[in-house]
Parts: C-alpha cells; sequence; structure tokens
C-alpha cells in the first residue's frame, strides 16, 4: 500500500471540508454545501462524494479533484507541501515518501538475491531428505510440480550450514543477519554450546516455505516442524528490512490475478494450507502467516476485490475466542500458528475499507487441506455459504446453549448488540437485530432496551473534534479508479500509445487527453509527466518518464507498472482496450456530474431559479458529451469486428 493510498484511506473528505469552513448537508449518498473557492452564497453547488473521497463544483470554479486536490486550493499547497500536511493529520510517516537511496536499494536487492539462493540451498536437502520427502507427498498429498512451485525446501540440523555455504560464496556474516537466516548467539542459548561464532542458523530441522511480496520478491522465510517435539510448530523470518509480516500475505502473489477473477478472496490460516488449495485449483487463497489480521494486509486486498472469507480451522483459538468476548481474541494465544479471530476489529476494517467480509467455518473438525483432499468440490460449497461475521459470531455463541435460559440469552444479546451497533449501516443494524431476537425468541423491544446498557461505540458526529482513526470511516474505492489506475499504468510502460490514442480520440471526434480526464491528484500528476514525455524529442519517451517522475509518486508509479506486468496485456489489443477503457472513464464520469446537476437543478427551481440557464447549459454540454461517447463507443466496437 503507497503512503499516498494510505493517507486517502486515513482521512474522511467530509470531516476534511467540514473543517475548512464548509458547512455541509446530506444529499443522498452525498453533501452539498456552497463552494469555498468562489462568492456564492445562494446556491450549494458544492458536491462531496464520501465514497469515492472526491469533490466538485458546479458552479463558477467548474473544478474537482480529491482530498490533495482540495488542500492544495485552499492553501496555495504544491502537491509535496500537501502531501506532507495530509500526512501529518493521518498519522502517516512520509519517510516513505523519499525516494529509496542507491545504496540502500542495492543493500536490499543483494538480500532478496541471498534468499532466493537460500532457496536453491533449502531445496536441495529436501530431495536428498526421503522422509520429508514422503511426507510431503504422501501425508499433505503435495506433487513434485507444486513443490516445485512453491519452492519449498528443508532446512537440516545443525548451527552453521548457512555460513559454511554461503561465506565463501561472497556473502558475509552480516548479509545473512540482516536476511533473518541467522540469530545472534545468547550466551544462554543451547545454541552457543554447539558453534565458537556469535550467530546460528536461525532454521534447524524444519520444512522450509519462501515467503514472497505481493510482487513476487522474496521477503523471509516461514518453517514448520518435523520433529512434533520441536516449538515453535511455526517459526518466520525475524523482522528485516525487507521483511515485515504484519505487511505480507502468504501466496498473493500468486493469488492477485485469481483473486481478481474471482472477485473474491479467501484468508486460511497456514502456508500448507494455501499450496494444498492453490494445488487443487483454488488460487485465490492466502493467508497472513499465523497472526491475526492487520488492516494493512487487508488493504493489500482491497486492491483486486473487496469481498473477502476469512476460512477459519475448526480448532484454533480464534473460534473458541468467539466465546471469550471478542475483543481480545488473541489475549491467550503464546504461540504462532494460529489466526486470531477479533469479531470487532474485523467489523471495524469491514466498514473502513467498505468491504464484504465473511467467515465459513471448517466441519468435522477438518483443516483446509485436509477437506480440498476429502472432496475439492466441498471447499467451494463452505465458501459460498460463508456468513457475514455477525451471523457467524451468533451462530457461534448459540453453539451448545440453553436458549430457553434467560440468563443465557442475556450473555449473548451483550455480546452481540455491541457489534450489531458497531455497524455504520441502519438497515443492516435493523436486520440483525430482527435476526438475532428471533434467535433468542424475544421481542425485538427487549433487546433496544437491553442496547441501551450496553457500551457501544458509534461514529462521531461530523465536525466534532478529536477523532479516533480507529472509528474513522475511510475513502471506498471509486469505481473508476482501478480503470483510472489500469490506464496509467500502462501508459507509463507504453508512453508512445498517447499519440495513437490522441489520434483516435480525434477521429471519434472528441477532445484528446488531458489531465481532467484523471479525478485524483496523484493520477494527474502522473499523466502530466506522461504528456510531457511525448511531446518532448530529445529523450526516449520511457527514460523521461522514468527520470522526470516527482519524488512523491514514485512509488505509486512502479506498484501500477508492476500490476501492468503482472496483467500481461495482449499486445495487439492494448490501443483499442485503451480507448474502450477512456471511453468508459468519460462516459461514467459525465453520468456523474449528469446526475448532479439535475438533483441541484431541481434544488435551485425551489428556491427560485437563479441559476437555472447554467444547470441547464451544463446539462446540455454534458448530453451531448455522452452522446459523442456513445457513438464512439460504437464506432470502436464495429472496428474491433471488422
Amino acid at each position: 500500500m503507497s503512503t499516498i493510498d494510505e493517507i486517502k484511506a486515513k482521512i474522511d473528505i467530509v470531516d476534511l471540508v467540514s473543517e475548512a469552513g464548509v458547512k455541509l448537508r446530506h444529499a443522498g449518498k452525498n453533501y452539498t454545501g456552497f463552494c469555498p473557492f468562489h462568492d456564492n452564497k445562494h446556491t450549494p453547488a458544492f458536491v462531496v462524494w464520501p465514497e469515492s473521497g472526491t469533490w466538485r463544483c458546479f458552479g463558477q470554479c467548474n473544478e474537482g479533484g480529491d482530498i490533495f486536490k482540495f488542500v492544495m486550493k485552499r492553501e496555495g499547497l504544491d502537491f509535496k507541501d500537501a502531501l506532507q500536511k495530509l500526512a501529518d493529520r493521518a498519522g502517516v510517516k512520509v519517510e516513505s515518501l523519499q525516494r529509496e537511496a542507491p545504496q540502500v536499494k542495492e543493500a536490499h536487492e543483494r538480500l532478496r538475491l541471498l534468499l532466493e539462493d537460500v532457496i536453491i540451498y533449502y531445496r536441495t536437502h529436501l530431495f536428498n531428505n526421503k522422509e520429508i520427502l514422503t511426507y510431503l507427498r504422501e501425508k499433505r498429498k503435495l506433487t513434485d510440480a507444486t513443490i516445485e512451485t512453491f519452492g519449498l525446501g528443508y532446512a537440516p540440523h545443525g548451527y552453521d550450514n548457512l555460513l559454511k555455504q554461503f561465506l565463501p560464496k561472497g556473502y558475509s556474516e552480516q548479509e545473512l543477519i540482516d536476511a533473518g537466516m541467522l540469530s545472534v548467539r545468547d550466551a544462554d542459548t543451547s545454541a552457543s554450546r554447539h558453534s565458537d561464532t556469535h550467530s546460528f542458523d536461525r532454521f534447524r530441522n524444519r520444512i522450509m516455505i519462501p515467503i514472497r511480496d505481493e510482487n513476487g520478491r522474496m521477503a523471509g522465510f516461514g518453517a514448520r516442524i518435523v520433529d512434533p517435539n520441536d516449538i515453535p510448530k511455526f517459526l518466520n523470518s525475524p523482522e528485516t528490512p525487507i521483511f515485515t509480516k504484519g505487511h505480507l500475505l502468504y501466496g498473493l502473489d500468486r493469488a492477485r490475478k485469481p483473486i481478481r477473477v474471482a472477485d473474491q478472496a479467501v484468508i486460511v490460516e497456514g502456508y500448507l494450507d494455501v499450496i494444498a488449495l492453490h494445488q487443487a485449483g483454488y488460487e485465490n487463497v492466502v493467508s497472513p502467516m499465523g497472526t491475526a489480521l492487520t488492516e494493512d494486509q487487508l488493504r493489500l486486498l482491497k486492491k483486486s476485490t473487496r469481498r473477502i472469507v476469512l476460512a477459519l480451522d475448526p480448532d484454533t483459538a480464534g473460534q473458541k475466542a468467539v466465546l471469550r468476548g471478542l475483543d481480545a481474541a488473541r489475549s491467550a494465544m503464546d504461540r504462532e500458528g494460529e489466526l486470531g479471530f477479533d469479531a470487532r476489529g474485523l467489523l471495524r476494517n469491514e466498514a473502513r475499507l467498505q468491504a464484504d467480509l465473511r467467515v465459513a467455518s471448517m466441519p468435522d473438525d477438518l483443516d483446509p487441506d485436509e477437506i480440498v483432499a476429502r472432496d475439492k468440490d466441498e471447499w467451494k460449497r463452505l465458501i459460498e455459504s460463508a456468513k457475514p461475521i455477525v451471523t457467524h459470531v451468533m451462530d457461534s455463541l448459540a453453539v451448545g446453549q440453553n436458549l430457553n435460559d434467560a440468563k443465557v440469552k442475556n450473555q449473548i444479546a451483550a455480546q452481540v448488540l455491541p457489534l450489531i451497533e458497531d455497524l455504520p449501516n441502519a438497515l443492516e443494524r435493523d436486520t440483525y437485530r430482527q435476526a438475532l431476537a428471533r434467535m433468542l425468541k424475544v421481542d425485538e423491544r427487549a433487546l433496544m432496551s437491553t442496547q441501551s446498557q450496553v457500551p457501544v461505540m458509534r461514529r462521531r458526529p461530523r465536525g466534532t473534534t478529536q477523532t479516533s482513526q480507529a472509528d474513522k470511516s475511510v475513502v471506498a474505492v471509486n469505481p473508476n479508479l482501478k480503470i483510472e489506475s489500469y490506464c496509467l499504468g500502462v501508459l507509463l510502460r507504453r508512453p508512445d500509445l498517447l499519440y495513437r490514442l490522441d489520434k483516435n480520440f480525434q477521429e471519434f471526434g472528441l477532445s484528446t487527453l488531458a489531465v481532467e480526464d484523471f479525478e485524483y491528484t496523484d493520477h494527474q500528476l502522473l499523466f502530466s509527466v506522461v504528456r510531457l514525455a511525448v511531446e518532448q524529442d530529445q529523450k526516449d519517451h520511457h527514460h523521461y518518464v522514468m527520470s522526470h517522475l516527482p519524488e512523491t509518486i514514485n512509488d505509486l508509479s512502479k506498484e501500477l507498472v508492476s500490476q501492468i506486468e503482472k496483467l500481461e496485456p495482449v499486445e495487439d489489443k492494448i490501443l483499442e482496450d485503451l480507448l474502450a477503457r477512456f471511453i468508459d472513464l468519460r462516459r461514467a464520469n459525465a453520468m456523474i456530474n449528469n446526475n448532479q446537476l439535475r438533483f441541484l437543478q431541481e434544488e435551485d427551481q425551489q428556491q427560485g431559479g437563479a441559476n437555472i440557464k447554467m444547470y441547464q447549459e451544463q446539462n446540455l454540454q454534458l448530453a451531448k458529451l455522452i452522446h459523442s461517447l456513445d457513438q464512439a463507443k460504437r464506432k470502436l466496437s464495429l472496428k474491433r469486428q471488422a
């Protein structure tokens, strides 16, 4: 997740605009008010869309944008200063915005190269160990192709294997430590009795599982015990310059495209569950590597889907935690390898991310890999029948309980009602209250009475001070954001396509591409560089783009290009695909503006119609634009069929 995305996610545009002195009022899902950028106190032509985190003035300004554009225009700042200001507000560190120093980047790349070499070393030991191979093949039902694909290996017994193997290859002891492969000796450890060095192999007699980031770059290892008496059952790489467990999801590098195709991500507990499910054809599966889910991990998934299923193992402490109060799901966990279930935390993430989080419970005390081995189709049915979080909690609390006992009813209500009240949507709250009343066989009014005695966490009223980030509802993804991101990714990779796009747009009777075609400030900045690149003739277009990107959006550009490289667009269809997407983008924006204008026009008529002519002219222009775009789309369709 880029720093820019994190800032957007943590700052509510309605709060930001309100604090700037703009009085906003509800208008359906949106907010309207008087534009702060020009003198007009008669018509509330300033509109804020909370779901996309954007704003627009339909009056004299006729401008719009996101939170960055608002601050830039309001306070006369450039993007870098606006970014710093909003980063401070959001509590986001700006160090990640700075371009990685060449020497640091080189050091990190060397650590990744070292880890790639370690994979080969561990793999060699695996294929020389028949016992471990037999376990993976027969007990875990993994094919040799799967073992090879996921780079599984084996760390042999011993404390100085890696030093002996990699020092002669030119790697230093410190590099092995920095990569998380060696642990520094503690005088009290048994390792000190077996080694004369100040460090020793972190992983010994374990099945080794390479962990890559979402872009496929090596980050670290997960290691599973071979000897059942060893502890812990799972051991991960320590925190290193390239490995932060809470920011990674195991298997995401392979699952990103399948997640997009399925429009759903499934989260399971273990590495071997992920591997077995991928082998069975369920490739939209990832794992948080034995930790409670973090918001950063969910945001990684949010880039590809908002439909997420948490598939809980039957014996995890997470399941039992439901009965212990829900808020401290991991309080009793003293070992890795157990996925925490924090219902309230998940609900808050669901609200902040505007996601659809569901829970699927595994039957018959089976793990996911065992289920798919028993019946491959059963896994599909289990995921399809996943329940919303609140429903899952209600059902879990009711298992084995006497629901005719008044005290039991009161205990369940006391645990479920706070969850229901955390939900931001009034309709969902009412629906779940009714479901809880039916389950407990009580009158819903009794629950409403109980509710007043239960401490609840409701969203802070707008306009008040002292905001809590935990209660923030963050920007949802604008449906157009994916289109913008895709188009920019292609243009950053192939700036030369802009010439041909402009030519086609002119042939369709449409204006050439401009920064106004993009809704987000960072996207506008990126497109500006692409436009400058094709308008100069001194440097290669791609080289110009890469060397002139503002430091603040360098990470974003890499992310967009990386996403395109994963998609691998068909070469002879790229231009037509871009044309279609840009046409769709313009039409979607035109329709949004057209619908909002009609609302403003009706409101203006009720107040005397002082600006009716202006709105009519804008509506007419939009109608012409929509008609031209529809004609262009038809021509493009005919061209494709020819």
